[in-house]
């Protein structure tokens, strides 16, 4: 495709190499002989610590260095906790009526049922998932429709959890990209003894990186990291960089920078959009790297469709619709704004606004 509006990537022209790089030399430099052996299978001590303190100050998150396990990526990260549940004899793991179908396979190959939960206008409703001893969220900003864990439900579900003894995996889908008012806290900050944190760099520096952390309930920190494996699979430089970015303090800097760049292009998405296709509505726009456009009933496949014949990759909302979801699709249009580079993003806007009804 000429131009990508696929969500889930950030913009990788601007990643900040040049602080990266020397976030790098200073790690590598100050690095003990012993740091490029095989290592805690719960990843580096110097990322644990640094995690655990930024985790508590930006998003709420109550972490001690050995409750976390650092992985590669989310994917990795729900590999792990497949294993671990299987072990504790969990067989069903309620997933969301909208997400990736990627994270609905990753379990389904651990061997654990995934059915839907419901959504409606005030978002997911986790309310009683049945026979299902965890469940996966995404409180902060529901992808991909892009609203917040109602307070109520959040009080909901973590009461299931803590009377029925299950678990809530987070995924902090951008729960760092906030534009119109404070963030939404993690629901960790909640019951740190029933939710298993995941979060990942993978949206606020790149994907490529492949480092991501759990945030555990002591009791499940052990089952995990040896679930991992008895060395750690992940990079030991690439730890301690990120270490050094954390506690430096450049990746505040970073994300502060990156958060204005993408408000900036959701305004010029949602004005855009409001003048040249009325009839289209821009929601789940207060957080976050995509916008969801709301079509016409019975346009979606034809926008698409329209889409690819401009040269434009995006997905329409039915192509993250859980098979099973208990409600009825919607047609809409998932716009990864965060993912083009600053050079096509106004082409890329502008080939958007061509295929609107």
């Amino acid at each position: 495709p000429r131009y990508d509006l696929v969500p889930g990537t950030p913009d990788l022209a601007a990643f900040p190499r040049a602080e990266w790089l020397k976030a790098a030399r200073r790690a590598l430099a100050t690095a003990p002989f012993h740091a490029l052996g095989y290592g805690d299978p719960r990843g580096r001590p110097e990322l644990r610590a640094a995690l655990a303190g930024y985790l508590a100050r930006a998003r709420g998150v109550r972490a001690a260095p050995d409750t976390i396990v650092v992985t590669a990526g989310f994917s990795h990260a729900l590999t792990v906790l497949g294993t671990v549940l299987r072990a504790r004899e969990v067989r069903t793991v309620a997933v969301e009526s909208y997400g990736l179908d990627v994270h609905w396979a990753l379990l389904r190959d651990a061997g654990l049922a995934t059915p839907a939960l419901p959504y409606d206008d005030l978002g997911t409703d986790p309310g009683e998932p049945g026979e299902a001893g965890a469940v996966l969220l995404t409180p902060a900003h529901q992808f991909p429709m892009g609203t917040p864990l109602h307070p109520d439900r959040r009080s909901a579900v973590v009461a299931w959890a803590r009377r029925t003894g299950g678990l809530i995996l987070e995924d902090d889908y951008d729960g760092e990209f906030r534009y119109d008012r404070q963030p939404v806290g993690a629901l960790q900050g909640l019951a740190p003894d029933r939710v298993v944190y995941l979060g990942t760099a993978s949206k606020s520096l790149a994907p490529g990186l492949r480092l991501g952390w759990m945030v555990l309930p002591p009791d499940l920190a052990a089952e995990a990291a040896s679930a991992k494996g008895r060395v750690d699979t992940v990079g030991a430089l690439d730890q301690l960089t990120l270490a050094e970015f954390l506690t430096s303090g450049a990746y505040d800097r970073h994300v502060r920078s990156a958060r204005l760049r993408y408000r900036r292009r959701r305004d010029a998405l949602a004005t855009a959009v409001a003048e040249r296709a009325p009839d289209v509505r821009v929601t789940g726009i207060a957080a976050g790297l995509h916008a969801v456009l709301r079509l016409p009933a019975g346009t979606e496949e034809s926008v698409v469709q329209a889409a690819a014949w401009q040269g434009l990759a995006l997905h329409g909302l039915s192509f993250h619709r859980h098979p099973q979801a208990p409600t009825a699709p919607l047609d809409a249009l998932v716009v990864g704004y965060g993912t083009p580079p600053d050079s096509a993003w106004a082409g890329a806007l502008e080939a958007l606004c061509r295929v609107l009804p």
